[in-house]
């Protein structure tokens, strides 16, 4: 099987991607991953939307796995095979508020564990550390500040949404008073970020 990173937002796809998707016969992906690929699923290509992630593992090897962002992120790429990258919110969220990737540290809350989300993000960032929270819909941004409130003044939190979307929005916040998400689609940039 192939996964390919379809980008976190539409038209972050690569030209690799592009021809991965474009060749393929037999395509499964979330209900997003399809519509930010579907201009380049070609006609009479079979296409399935993800409904079991645990039976991904068995689709035949000609199978194409669109996975939103990048699979190697918090995307698909576990399932193995040839993974073709995307554009990620990392990628897009350092371009936008200018921090560059090398002093970032990347915590997943997605679908998992949100204290220990938590408790690892503030051990980061007591270390020096950016971090970059990929988060899902029920993180709690507010629990999250209030950890923080001991670690300085100069500790910043941004919310980046709905990222490379006409609905992008990228708010600044700090831990006495964090930025609160209006979608469920959002990560966070934490730290020092000047």
């Amino acid at each position: 099987m192939k996964v390919v990173g379809v980008g976190c937002g539409p038209g972050m796809l690569s030209e690799t991607a592009i021809s991965a998707i474009t060749g393929a016969t037999l395509v499964y992906g979330s209900r997003r991953a399809i519509d930010l690929a579907s201009a380049y699923i070609a006609e009479g290509a079979e296409v399935h939307e993800i409904r079991d992630y645990g039976s991904l593992r068995s689709l035949p090897d000609h199978a194409v796995v669109l996975s939103t962002g990048d699979p190697m992120l918090a995307g698909l790429g576990y399932l193995g095979g040839e993974v073709v990258p995307g554009i990620s919110s990392l990628q897009v969220a350092a371009a936008r508020i200018h921090i560059p990737i090398r002093r970032i540290s990347i915590v997943t809350a997605h679908g998992r564990d949100h204290e220990a989300a938590m408790k690892e993000t503030v051990g980061e960032i007591s270390r020096g550390k950016v971090v970059f929270l990929v988060a899902d819909p029920d993180f709690d941004v507010r629990e999250m500040a209030a950890r923080l409130i001991d670690a300085g003044d100069a500790i910043g939190i941004v919310l980046a949404e709905n990222l490379g979307y006409p609905e992008e929005r990228i708010v600044r916040g700090s831990p006495a008073d964090p930025p609160v998400p209006e979608s469920g689609m959002f990560c966070l940039v934490l730290g020092v970020l000047e």
